[in-house]
């Protein structure tokens, strides 16, 4: 397997978690506290656990071991945003936005590092931005009229997203995937544990409705995303950072592929407004965004 099959393959069961993710947030949990908490104790469970199975290599330089920790404590605010988003939002109109971030690492890398980029590049971004922009102005009926995040803090996940990639492939250079994500799973774990270890969060994952239900569900997502999450980790330590992350910002395909078909064979799993205009503006948007990323990197 090279490190482009393995980015779209963690682009595609990542997908998976997203979509579960959003029935989790909307449709199963009260508050999304209650959400972080479970998901707060599973990913300290697997950071205690894989730290114990997978140790950091010997003599590696403690530098890159805070670069891993940087780019989980940015991952780690993406995911917040991006899970707040879901919970407010349709999952089809989220994702496109928060995976335009290889835009972010383009133009990160002409500030920062002195790269210049092609006039097609930069056309690619504004693509990848009118994609973006097509997406939010095209909202889901009124019944998620209150609480919507805003775009601008949806845009913020994206570039969250695309810091955590660049500092994650600094940290690559001296530890494994396993250790990333044992180390961000820590991060994760105990950050979400801070925000939302409290009584009333606790009794009120006892008193869900349908409890067992939403658990087993929970405890089926985060089997499938470690999966995801280690994936995207390898194909990012042996590929270029840029083209690792175009790959995976295909995810929206997917989960508009996915959130296409439950509409159809399970409509009330997800917040989904089926109109035959909507489903094709979102399906131009997300191919506009794929197709400007695509040219940001490849060009």
């Amino acid at each position: 397997m090279t490190w482009i099959h393995a980015a779209l393959i963690s682009a595609a069961i990542l997908a998976v978690v997203n979509v579960v993710d959003s029935h989790l947030v909307s449709r199963r949990f009260t508050g999304l506290r209650e959400f972080m908490l479970l998901l707060g104790c599973i990913h300290l469970a697997y950071g205690l656990v894989l730290s114990l199975l997978a140790p950091l290599p010997a003599g590696v330089d403690l530098s890159f071991v805070r670069w891993a920790i940087l780019s989980s404590l940015f991952r780690t605010g993406a995911i917040v945003i991006l899970l707040d988003g879901l919970r407010h939002r349709e999952v089809s109109t989220v994702i496109p936005v928060v995976y335009t971030y290889p835009m972010f690492v383009a133009v990160i890398a002409f500030v920062a590092l002195g790269e210049r980029l092609a006039w097609q590049q930069w056309l690619a971004i504004a693509i990848v931005v009118s994609g973006a922009v097509l997406i939010s102005l095209n909202r889901e009926p009124s019944r998620l009229r209150t609480g919507r995040p805003r775009f601008a803090l949806i845009a913020l996940a994206s570039l969250l997203f695309a810091i955590a990639d660049v500092s994650g492939k600094v940290a690559l250079e001296q530890i494994t995937s396993w250790n990333l994500f044992w180390i961000g799973a820590l991060v994760l774990g105990g950050v979400f544990l801070a925000v939302s270890l409290r009584r009333q969060v606790i009794a009120d994952i006892v008193a869900l409705p349908d409890r067992a239900k939403a658990l087993g569900l929970v405890g089926l997502n985060e089997v499938i995303a470690p999966i995801g999450i280690v994936i995207s980790y390898w194909a990012l330590q042996r590929g270029p950072v840029s083209l690792v992350s175009t790959l995976l910002s295909t995810r929206p395909l997917f989960v508009l592929l996915f959130a296409l078909i439950l509409s159809r064979w399970a409509p009330g799993f997800l917040f989904w407004s089926g109109g035959r205009r909507l489903v094709a503006v979102r399906i131009i948007a997300t191919l506009l965004i794929v197709a400007g990323v695509a040219v940001i990197e490849f060009t």
